[in-house]
């Protein structure tokens, strides 16, 4: 794609449901280029073991992700798309902003340009007015805005697809599956189906019905 030194446009796209169904509206403004933020935080449990002097970093999680950005509204018409100021930012406050019907803010997708779309949720904003009218109309406004990654469930395991023995699995069963070969590709080890049989009560772990979900709980560590 040539550079063409044009603005692009931020998308934001407001949901009343957490796996961003039941749409609300959508926002746009224009982003420069140069002021966007993406922030990650790995925590870890850095507990010392008695008697040394350093601890291993044990992984724990991935934080939710920040998102902070910079975007302005023209309302003096040099861009060619002259908009009322007050107008686009009471526009973004409900867009970004408390949902009564929900009692919280809305979940968020945020687009611009060819980065990747981000669900999340608005966790802070600033407004600062820029130029007025005579009148004390605003001309021009920047909106710096802070939002936090929030992915339903089901959408964050599949971006995760975690594998790994010490976390939860639910599996749909296919034809042919039996317990002890599950366990061996979940746990490493095929003695583990017995544990399992008892944890979802069943009897003939030999021959499992095609289309039922089976829950394998993470090992003790």
């Amino acid at each position: 794609m040539p550079i063409t030194g044009e603005l692009e446009k931020l998308k934001i796209e407001a949901y009343s449901q957490p796996d961003f169904t039941g749409s609300v509206g959508t926002f746009e403004a224009y982003l420069n280029p140069n002021e966007i933020t993406l922030s990650y935080e790995i925590e870890y449990d850095s507990a010392e073991g008695s008697g040394t002097t350093g601890s291993p970093m044990t992984f724990k999680a991935m934080k939710p992700g920040d998102m902070s950005l910079i975007f302005f509204i023209d309302g003096t018409g040099v861009n060619g798309n002259q908009v009322d100021v007050m107008e686009k930012i009471e526009q973004f406050q409900t867009i970004t902003g408390y949902n009564g019907s929900i009692h919280r803010p809305n979940y968020l997708k945020v687009a611009w340009g060819t980065l990747a779309v981000k669900r999340c949720v608005l966790k802070s904003a600033s407004i600062a007015y820029k130029m007025f009218q005579p009148n004390g109309v605003p001309l021009r406004a920047v909106i710096t805005a802070g939002f936090a990654d929030s992915s339903d469930d089901t959408t964050r395991v599949a971006m995760a697809q975690d594998e790994s023995p010490d976390l939860t699995h639910i599996r749909l069963i296919m034809a042919g599956d039996n317990l002890p070969s599950l366990c061996t590709k979940i746990y490493g080890d095929p003695s583990y189906y017995l544990d399992v049989a008892r944890v979802n009560r069943i009897d003939q772990f030999r021959q499992l019905t095609p289309g039922t979900k089976i829950f394998f709980p993470p090992l003790e560590k």
